[in-house]
This record gives C-alpha cells, sequence and structure tokens, in this order.
C-alpha cells in the first residue's frame, strides 16, 4: 500500500517535536513492513503557525494527496477530506487534541487554537477512523469532538530503539559528578515547568549539589528563566534550549533520573526516550502519563501541580540507586513494545477497510 501523512508540522526534531518524530518513525515503521510511506511536509512558512495551517490545506485542494492511504495529522486534510475519492482509505491521527490543550492556554494563544479546534473537529467527522495515541486521548476525543468510540482506534507513539541506542552507546557517559535531573519539553503552560523550578528549591535544601537541566524552547521559556532567576536557581538549572538529537542523547545518559510535571499529554514521547536511556522518572498522574510510565514500576507518579511531591520522588530517586536500578530495567523492558514495527504494524491493523469502487 502507498502511504501519504499530511502534517504541517514543522519537519524537524527540534520544532516539530514530538509530533514530526512520531511520523518520521511511522513512516520508517511502514516501509521496513514493506508498504510505501511519504509525508507532505509543510513548503512555506510565514511564522505564524495558525495560517500557515490555514495555507497547508488550502494547498491540499490544488495538489491532493496520491495515495492508498492518507493519514491526515490533527487538523491536517480537513479541507481536502470533503472531496476525498471513495477509493481514498482517510484517517485521522490525533497526536494532541487542540480542545484539550487549549485549556491551558491564555489570551491570543487560547483564542488561535479555539480556531484550529473548529477545523480538527471537522476534519475527524470526515476520517473514517480516528487513531489516538492511548486511552486518554481517546476518551478526549469523543467528549470534545463527540466521535463514535467505534471509530476511533488507539495505536501508541513509536520508538525507534536502534537509533537511540546507537546514540546512547556513543554519547560520552560522566564519571561520578553532581546529582542530576533532566527535564525535556516545548515551553507550553500544560508541561508545567513552574512547578519543576519550584521542586527544585525545596531539593537544593536536601541535595545541596543537585543540578537540573532542561531541554526545550517555547512560548514559556522567558518566562520559566526569570522565575529560576527570582528563586535564585541560576546556580542549579541550566536551560539548554534546542538541541540536536546526538546532544540529546548525551543528556540523557548523563542523568541520574528524569521528570517532567506535564498535566496534559496525549501520550509523553519524551517519556518514552528517557526508559530507552535506562533514566527512572518522575512525573504527574495526569491525562495519559500513567498509561506510559507505569507508577512504581518504571517511575514515580505524583499528584498534579505538587511541588513538594515532586521534590520528595526526586530525592527518593536521587538517594537510592537500587531504586533507579530496578526502575531503569523495567523502563528498558516497557519501551520494547514501542519499537516502530510493531507500532506500524498495529497502525496497519486499525486501518479503515477498502471501499469497494466497481459493481
Amino acid at each position: 500500500m502507498r502511504f501519504e501523512f499530511l502534517s504541517s508540522t514543522p519537519p524537524s526534531p527540534t520544532e516539530g517535536s514530538g509530533t514530526w518524530v512520531a511520523i518520521d518513525g511511522l513512516c520508517r515503521g511502514l516501509e521496513r513492513l514493506g508498504q510505501t510511506a511519504t509525508l507532505r511536509p509543510i513548503t512555506s512558512r510565514s511564522g505564524f503557525h495558525t495560517l500557515d495551517r490555514w495555507r497547508y490545506n488550502r494547498a491540499l485542494l490544488r495538489q491532493p494527496p496520491d495515495a492508498d492511504v492518507v493519514i491526515g495529522v490533527d487538523l491536517d486534510g480537513y479541507r481536502w477530506a470533503r472531496r476525498r475519492p471513495n477509493h481514498v482509505r482517510y484517517a485521522v491521527m490525533l497526536k494532541g487534541i487542540i480542545a484539550d490543550e487549549l485549556r491551558n492556554e491564555r489570551g491570543l494563544v487560547r483564542g488561535l487554537l479555539t480556531l484550529q479546534a473548529r477545523w480538527e473537529r471537522i476534519n475527524v467527522h470526515r476520517a473514517q477512523r480516528v487513531i489516538v495515541p492511548s486511552r486518554y486521548s481517546a476518551g478526549v476525543a469523543h467528549e470534545v469532538y463527540e466521535i463514535p468510540r467505534d471509530k476511533v482506534a488507539v495505536v501508541p507513539e513509536p520508538i525507534d530503539l536502534a537509533e537511540w541506542r546507537r546514540r546512547f552507546a556513543s554519547a560520552p557517559r560522566r564519571v561520578g559528578g553532581a546529582p542530576t535531573v533532566l527535564s525535556v519539553a516545548r515551553m507550553y503552560p500544560r508541561k508545567r515547568l513552574e512547578d519543576l523550578l519550584h521542586a527544585t528549591v525545596r531539593l537544593r535544601s536536601r541535595i545541596p549539589d543537585v543540578r537540573v537541566r532542561i531541554v526545550g524552547a517555547g512560548p514559556e521559556s522567558g518566562r520559566l528563566r526569570a522565575l529560576a532567576t527570582s528563586l535564585g536557581l541560576t546556580d542549579v538549572v541550566t536551560f539548554l534550549g534546542e538541541i540536536s538529537r546526538s546532544a540529546l542523547a548525551v543528556e540523557y545518559v548523563t542523568a541520574d533520573c528524569f521528570c517532567l510535571p506535564t498535566v496534559q499529554e496525549g501520550f509523553g514521547l519524551v517519556f518514552a526516550e528517557a526508559m530507552a536511556a535506562g533514566l527512572p522518572i518522575v512525573a504527574c498522574r495526569a491525562a495519559a502519563v500513567p498509561e506510559v510510565v507505569v507508577d512504581g514500576r518504571t517511575g514515580l507518579l505524583v499528584s498534579p501541580r505538587e511541588p513538594d511531591e515532586l521534590a520528595k520522588a526526586m530525592e527518593r530517586l536521587l538517594t537510592n540507586a537500587a531504586l533507579r536500578a530496578e526502575l531503569s530495567e523495567a523502563g528498558r523492558r516497557r519501551v520494547e513494545e514501542l519499537d516502530l514495527d510493531r507500532v506500524a504494524a498495529r497502525l496497519v491493523d486499525e486501518l479503515p477497510a477498502a471501499q469497494r469502487t466497481g459493481p
């Protein structure tokens, strides 16, 4: 079969974040299964993402997809789907449900996401199948877009374990040094990185030489840097910004634990990456996180928006090498089921049935 993915997400792991990484992984997983898979990338960007997404979808009307199976990512494909030929199978893959994400935003960003959520709602109702990465997302999609439950299929996000293991193997290791916590995220309000900063103040009083390293950028970057300064954390917290995958691999293998206190997550691919690196995780019992991070087995889950609990969980991991080793080994086993081939095969199994075009 010939697959074509439609996505106006910037085609790079830094700008496109987990969405692009997952699409790229699925394309390669499908190729390994003997399928043909391509991505229709965004080619013109104004710097105003909502306008770019609208332009991308308008361009699809002039140059329609040419494949047996077309998969629109999030809202992309909503205009073309109205004119979809009967012989083309069409599925929508929701990486992050926009109507859910906007609940944690404010002002102009919330208004623009509200518009994008309307397009996404149109898209899922024009699709033959809606694919989500978690049971949490399935429930939210049903709630906010009123999609029939039997139209929704759960397919987790894929991770290229072979590629990450190569990167981890070649990354230089740290010998000794300060206890280190790593966090990786696009800096949106829903990621709750301010909770990590407040927890770090408490953690430093118990482990004076602790270090926290934060990878990523985004709308909250300036505010978070200012908060770290006001909390007196400039000697503890390092903001690394956007870095390459090779540099990220170094961060993963030189940290002692991973912490991301996000409260809205459709899946959380960075948790899978951290587990692949053997990092025990501290996160929150929120959204899809408990489906990825198994509490007490691959990480420690705490209540959302509770810096005190975050600090205690990180302290527990950083001061207990045996617990870190136990969670690390379980995490490495856990991500085996998320490898590219396995996830791509699940995607194929969940596709809508082909429609007959002849008598």
